[in-house]
C-alpha cells in the first residue's frame, strides 16, 4: 500500500487475484506435474526420471500432450482460491500495521497529510507472511488432490512404487487411509491398462471416507512453511522490485511536474513483470525444500499404499539421507521456471485490473 492508497476493496481483491491466478496457472501447470513427479520419485532406489526434461518426454510420449494437463482442475480452483485469499489477506494485513503503526517513529509526515505512509519492505514482508499463513489453510486440501492426480498413472502403472518402507512399517496393501489406488506390479500391464483414473471429486469423497475432514489436510506443515516464508518474498520482492521503477519514474516526473506522485499504475506493463518475476523466483528459492516434504508426504498415498505416511521430520530425514540435499530441491530449476513468468503474470493482471477497474466493485 503507498502512500496515495486508500483501504482496498475485499470483492476487488477477490475478484483480480482469481482471474490473474488461474491465467498464470494454465500456463505454469506442465512445469507443476514435471516438479511434483520429480518430488515424488522413490527414495530406496535409483530415480525414475533422469531429470525434467526426461520427466516431460516421457510425460508425453506415454499420456500424451493432454497429460501435462492431468490434474488441473483442482489447481485451477486452487489457483482463483489461493491469489484471491492471498490478495484480501496481503491489503488487510497492510491495513492493520498501518492502523496499529500509522506514523514511523521520527519520520515527516507533512507532505503526506492526511494520506496513508508507505509500508516498509520488512513490514510489507510481515504482510505478506500472514497472508501466506491464512492461504495455506486453503491451498493444502486443494494441492494435496492435485498432486495425487498428477502422480496416479504412475502409481498404476507401479513405476515408482516400492514395497520396502523407510520408515519400517508396513501394514497391508490397500490399508493407507489416504489411498484410493491400488498398487500392480510393474509387469502387470494389461492391468494397469484397465485402470480408470480416480477423478477429483472421487478422491475428496474417498479421502473424507477413509479418514474424515482432516485427511484433506495430509501435508499442512510443508505447506504452512513454504506458503508463510514463501510469500513474505513474494509480496517484499515484488514491491521492491517496483519502487525502483517508480523511484526512477518519479526522477524523471520531478523535473516536469513536482506535484505528480507515480504510483505503480504508472508502470509499464514490463515494469510489472520483471518485478513479478523476481518475486517468483524468491518465492521459489526461500522455502524450496518444505515443498518437497510436501509433495512426497502428499503424494506418498498413491505411489506406496504400502506405507504410513510419515510425518514432516520423518519424510525430511528420508529425503535427506537417501538423495542428500539434491532430493531437497528436485524440481527446483523446473519451478523457477514456471514461477517467474508467472508471478509476471498475476502480478501484472491483477495491477492492471486494478488500475482499470478498481473502483467498479465497491
Amino acid at each position: 500500500m503507498g502512500a496515495d492508497e486508500g483501504p482496498s476493496n475485499a470483492l476487488e481483491d477477490i475478484t483480480f487475484g482469481s482471474v490473474a491466478g488461474m491465467v498464470a496457472k494454465v500456463f505454469e501447470h506442465p512445469f507443476d506435474l514435471v516438479k511434483v513427479r520429480l518430488q515424488s520419485q522413490p527414495t530406496d532406489r535409483p530415480a525414475t526420471f533422469k531429470g525434467p526434461w526426461d520427466c516431460f518426454s516421457q510425460t508425453r510420449q506415454k499420456e500424451g500432450f493432454f497429460g501435462l494437463y492431468r490434474g488441473l482442475t483442482a489447481p485451477l480452483v486452487g489457483a482463483a482460491c489461493e491469489n484471491a485469499t492471498l490478495f484480501l489477506c496481503y491489503n488487510k494485513w497492510k491495513e492493520l500495521i498501518l492502523s496499529v503503526r500509522p506514523e514511523l517513529p521520527g519520520s515527516d509526515t507533512r507532505k503526506g497529510k492526511g494520506k496513508a505512509r508507505e509500508l516498509t519492505t520488512a513490514e510489507l514482508a510481515i504482510a505478506g507472511g500472514g497472508a501466506g499463513f491464512m492461504a495455506s489453510f486453503v491451498l493444502t486440501p486443494i494441492e494435496l488432490i492435485k498432486c495425487r492426480m498428477q502422480v496416479q498413472r504412475l502409481a498404476i502403472e507401479g513405476t515408482v512404487s516400492s514395497s520396502i518402507s523407510p520408515l519400517k512399517a508396513s501394514p497391508e496393501i490397500g490399508s493407507h487411509p489416504f489411498a484410493t489406488t491400488p498398487h500392480i506390479a510393474s509387469g502387470s500391464a494389461a492391468i494397469a491398462s484397465s485402470r480408470k483414473l480416480q477423478g477429483p471429486i472421487t478422491l475428496v469423497g474417498d479421502v473424507i471416507k477413509r479418514h474424515g475432514f482432516k485427511g484433506l489436510w495430509l501435508g499442512q506443515t510443508g505447506t504452512l512453511f513454504r506458503e508463510t516464508g514463501g510469500s513474505a518474498a513474494w509480496f517484499a520482492t515484488f514491491e521492491y522490485s517496483a519502487r525502483i521503477f517508480i523511484a526512477k519514474h518519479q526522477l524523471k516526473q520531478d523535473k516536469i511536474d513536482s506535484d505528480k506522485k507515480i504510483t505503480k499504475g504508472d508502470l509499464s506493463k514490463i515494469e510489472l513483470m520483471i518485478s513479478g518475476a523476481m518475486a517468483g523466483i524468491a518465492y521459489t528459492v526461500s522455502l524450496f525444500p518444505a515443498d518437497s516434504i510436501k509433495s512426497a508426504i502428499q503424494t506418498q498415498a498413491e505411489l506406496n499404499p504400502n506405507k504410513i505416511s510419515p510425518s514432516f521430520a520423518q519424510m525430511a530425514k528420508i529425503i535427506y539421507k537417501s538423495r542428500g540435499i539434491k532430493g531437497l530441491y528436485a524440481g527446483c530449476g523446473t519451478t523457477i521456471a514456471k514461477s517467474a513468468p508467472s508471478s509476471a503474470m498475476i502480478f501484472a493482471i491483477y495491477e492492471t485490473l486494478e488500475s482499470n477497474f478498481g473502483g467498479f466493485l465497491g
